[in-house]
């Protein structure tokens, strides 16, 4: 509520006033006067948010009374903002006579801002100070602002966080209806709703069943070309294959004729995922064919007459979701609730209560889960647990349903910490169904000034703190995981997306300007458009505007954005990731606040020089932009932190070409913030420009490209001063140019993911002393010595690969008790390989495997039978006779990979990233019969 916009507001404040004193000349005692009156009403400001948002409290005095101040909080954001572009546009930075006449013709120009900025504050200091004196009326109750007003008592980084990712362990109550709709997937069709849907699509029963999948999410106001869009390239990417050439361009007619013949021959599972429209199978039904292979189509839904409507001409399982029975919701409760102490299991003094939460959810996993997840955040005492027990008692007795779920899930927003509030609001910005790249959330937050300092942690350490607790909380769905178990990809719950719509709307936090809401009411510092037309935009003009998000549009002119910065002057994050962008003004110069700048997947091919003027940049993304020089002006940004430049064309075959990363200017050892430099091409600026990389001290993560012998030397004096490198790629001009990299006399020991794109010869004698590695990929490195002796220690490797003659001898031998963490293991391009063996105990937790090209392999691996956690295993262009071999009726070695639940032979077809095609092997006797 209102100490979401004046918490934030009231740090911001002190920020200035303790460190840009100098840019408050004239105005820090107004100023200092201004943040005491926010502190006051600061101090009962939690009781106040309680009130106003209470069914209860019937009067609308408190409410109104929040919203001015939310209102004059909102003027005042804007106010210092203002002030502080004004004072950096006028700020003096010449010496001499020069400077002196500078300074005083910038006084006589300043005269009459400086008075109007003396009336502003005079305007807002009486406004507070009125808000204030009504405050008094309603009788507040002071209180410490506890968890709500620090961000120490945030939970961060929790090391049990790994068990917030549910295996079926943690999935409680759907085992009976997984196992029955799993069958009837493999027998006939099935409708569902999303959690247990989702089980049985990923379950690795079904997974090995079908020649394609797709997981579709629909929304209320869905696009039928985009649905169809968005089945054609997943089951392209399932399968490896390359995109469907202009597929963007195609109409409805022709996506769905598309569609018809790429699924004529193959058996495939199609799930739509929260269908609302009664008419959405109308819609779609043409596309999927019965082509009598066993096909099957799921839909989940919370209206039943939709899967009604579906009965008309279709043969439909309907299966409805039931509450879960008593024992299977407290079984969900306890673990939610105690997931991180107690082993789970409710003490004595709190079964009463923690019983009576559970009756009162009546058996709705999505109640249970969120509250158990507040719960798991408190102090496991009664009077904690009774409190929560009277606050939630009267919204679940009205209302048990999805409305009371509503309230529900809003509690746990409210006990948020106010940033973390701030942080889960900032997520309503995305579209519905949006998968949202964490690592850019996080960078949003900390531009936004969310995320606030600890020490000896850096911001985005912090800030992946914040989104753990909301993880921790429930207020989240993990939508991918990498290797390693970190979050890379999230979403919001559809019920929570609409809650934080209501939210953000009642709060002014930020306006979402889309094809359902196209008008602009009030004042606000966000806005995120989707999917709006560019007649809409052009009158747009809003200059408190400082964050903005653009989603889904169809056209951006020059013209348009030649005028777009005018408008934005007070901009801090701008996104125009995957935008139709092809131009860059040089007006972007004048944001003087902007801290994020993403031009990812945009057509931009060059940036204007004005870009030195950012003094406040944190964050430069270029991915998959056309930019290839950065202007040496970028040296003038000591605030930047993320600088991510680099190209790959997925159409040209994997080459060291195949990516291409930027050519930077010399003075770039004075970027000193910098955390992520990632790629530079290293065959411009020589030997002077390499060293300079040794002063960025504080990189996380380095990719260099064009690596030559002349200058690995310097390179490898510049890593070793990096103590802090997590992540570090090391590319060479060419493929026979030999590096040696074992000079790096101090190599960094927070090392977790190595690339190695370059000749070697022989493996640097560092390697195994990294014992915080858990990724390494190695390629054309021509070793003839097995580089499996220097691996096989490490202790938290989880994924290799040994890649493009990276090993040029004849065997390889994976010996007992090595790699024990090992999940991902890839043998490819290594035409040199003759044997491979794989010792009993050896990698025992392994689960993918890709083996080929190998011209040389003529016999499956030995051993890969004792490879008993082994999920999915693929071979890649290999003799004739291997394949053969694994015939499931004749071949002779099928029995040492029968076991393996997915096995795929791949075959390349054409040039391209993802030009290959694929035969799935049958695993077993009960699948067999199941696919008849």
């Amino acid at each position: 509520m209102a100490e979401t916009v004046v918490s934030p507001l009231i740090d911001k404040l002190i920020s200035l006033l303790t460190q840009e004193a100098e840019l408050l000349s004239g105005i820090d005692g107004e100023v200092a006067d201004i943040k005491d009156e926010l502190e006051s009403i600061q101090s009962f400001l939690k009781d106040a948010d309680a009130r106003a948002a209470a069914e209860e409290d019937m009067s609308e005095g408190v409410k109104t009374w929040v919203k001015q101040l939310r209102e004059v909080a909102l003027r005042i954001d804007v106010f210092i903002d203002e002030y502080l572009l004004q004072m950096a546009q006028h700020h003096p930075q010449r010496h001499g006579l020069s400077g002196f006449l500078y300074k005083s013709a910038r006084f006589i120009k300043m005269l009459k801002p400086h008075h109007e900025i003396a009336t502003k504050v005079q305007e807002i200091k009486a406004s507070l100070q009125k808000i204030m004196v009504r405050s008094e009326s309603y009788r507040f109750q002071t209180a410490g602002q506890g968890s709500s007003s620090s961000a120490q008592n945030v939970r961060w980084n929790d090391p049990r966080k790994n068990s917030l990712y549910l295996t079926d362990a943690d999935v409680v109550g759907i085992e009976a209806p997984r196992e029955k709709l799993i069958g009837l997937l493999v027998k006939e069709p099935s409708h569902r709703t999303t959690t247990l849907a989702k089980k049985v699509y990923d379950h690795q029963t079904v997974r090995g069943h079908f020649d394609c999948h797709a997981w579709i999410p629909v929304s209320q106001s869905f696009n039928v070309e985009d649905l169809l869009r968005s089945m054609i390239n997943q089951f392209c990417k399932g399968r490896m294959e390359s995109p469907v050439s202009g597929i963007d361009a195609m109409d409805e007619e022709s996506l769905i004729n598309e569609l018809r013949d790429y699924l004529e021959q193959k058996r495939y599972v199609v799930v739509f995922d929260d269908v609302w429209k009664i008419d959405f199978w109308e819609d779609i039904r043409l596309a999927l064919l019965d082509n009598n292979k066993g096909s099957r189509i799921m839909i989940t839904t919370r209206n039943r007459n939709v899967a009604d409507f579906c009965k008309k001409d279709s043969d439909v399982q309907v299966h409805k979701l039931q509450p879960l029975p008593a024992g299977k919701a407290w079984e969900l409760f306890c673990k939610r609730a105690f997931q991180f102490d107690l082993g789970g299991n409710c003490p004595t003094e709190l079964e009463k209560l923690s019983r009576g939460i559970v009756e009162k959810c009546e058996g709705l996993p999505l109640a249970i889960v969120a509250i158990g997840g507040l719960l798991s955040t408190k102090d496991k005492t009664v009077t904690k647990w009774q409190n929560l027990h009277d606050s939630i008692g009267f919204e679940l007795g009205r209302n048990p349903h999805l409305a009371g779920v509503n309230k529900i899930l809003s509690l746990s927003y409210e006990d948020l910490p106010y940033n973390l509030r701030s942080c889960f609001l900032y997520l309503g910005m995305y579209p519905e169904d949006y998968s949202i790249n964490c690592v850019r959330l996080i960078r949003q937050w900390i531009a936004e000034g969310f995320v606030k300092e600890i020490k000896n942690k850096t911001l985005e350490e912090v800030g992946r703190g914040y989104w753990i607790e909301l993880i921790h909380r429930s207020l989240v769905q993990v939508s991918e995981v990498d290797f390693d178990g970190n979050v890379r990809r999230c979403r919001l719950h559809d019920l929570f997306h609409e809650i934080v719509l209501q939210k953000i709307n009642n709060l002014s936090f930020c306006h979402v300007l889309s094809k359902q809401e196209s008008s602009l009411d009030g004042l606000t510092r966000r806005m995120a458009i989707d999917g709006v037309s560019y007649n809409e935009l052009k009158g747009f003009e809003d200059t408190h505007i400082h964050s903005l998000l653009l989603f889904n549009l169809d056209e951006l002119p020059m013209s348009f954005m030649n005028t777009f910065f005018a408008n934005f002057k007070l901009l801090k994050v701008m996104d125009f990731e995957d935008a139709p962008l092809d131009h860059v003004p040089e007006d972007v110069g004048s944001l003087f606040h902007l801290r994020y700048l993403s031009l990812r997947n945009t057509k931009i091919k060059k940036l204007p020089k004005s870009i030195g003027k950012l003094q406040n940049l944190e964050t430069l993304d270029l991915k998959q932009s056309l930019v290839s020089d950065i202007p040496v002006e970028i040296n003038k940004l000591p605030k930047l932190r993320h600088l991510i430049a680099y190209y790959c064309d997925y159409k040209d075959d994997f080459s060291l070409s195949w990516e291409k990363g930027v050519k930077i200017e010399k003075g770039i050892g004075c970027l000193t913030d910098l955390q992520k430099l990632y790629h530079v091409e290293l065959n411009h600026g020589g030997v002077d420009l390499i060293k300079e990389l040794g002063k960025l001290r504080q990189l996380r993560k380095l990719g260099v490209k064009n690596l030559t012998k002349e200058t690995m030397r310097a390179l490898c004096a510049s890593i070793g001063k990096m103590n802090h490198l997590e992540s570090l790629e090391v590319s060479s001009i060419s493929e026979n140019e030999i590096i040696d990299l074992q000079s790096i006399s101090s190599p960094p020991q927070c090392l977790q993911r190595l690339y190695l794109k370059c000749c070697l010869e022989k493996l640097p004698e560092w390697i195994p002393q990294l014992q915080h590695l858990v990724r390494i990929k190695i390629f054309w490195s021509k070793l003839s010595d097995d580089p499996l002796k220097a691996f096989q220690n490490l202790p938290n490797l989880l994924e290799l690969t040994i890649s493009r003659q990276a090993y040029i001898g004849e065997q390889l031998h994976f010996q007992k008790g090595g790699f024990p963490k090992l999940k991902n293991l890839g043998l490819q391009h290594l035409n040199g390989l003759y044997s491979l063996m794989i010792d009993e105990g050896a990698s025992p937790l392994l689960e993918g495997l890709v083996i080929g090209p190998c011209l040389q392999l003529k016999e499956v691996p030995s051993g890969i039978q004792h490879l008993r956690n082994l999920k999915d295993l693929r071979f890649v262009d290999m003799p004739k006779e291997f394949e053969e071999s694994l015939d499931p009726e004749q071949g002779p070695c099928f029995r040492i990979i029968e076991h393996v639940p997915v096995i795929y032979l791949y075959h390349k077809i054409g040039t391209g990233y993802y030009n290959s095609e694929w035969i799935r092997i049958l695993r077993s006797k009960q699948i067999n019969q199941n696919c008849i």
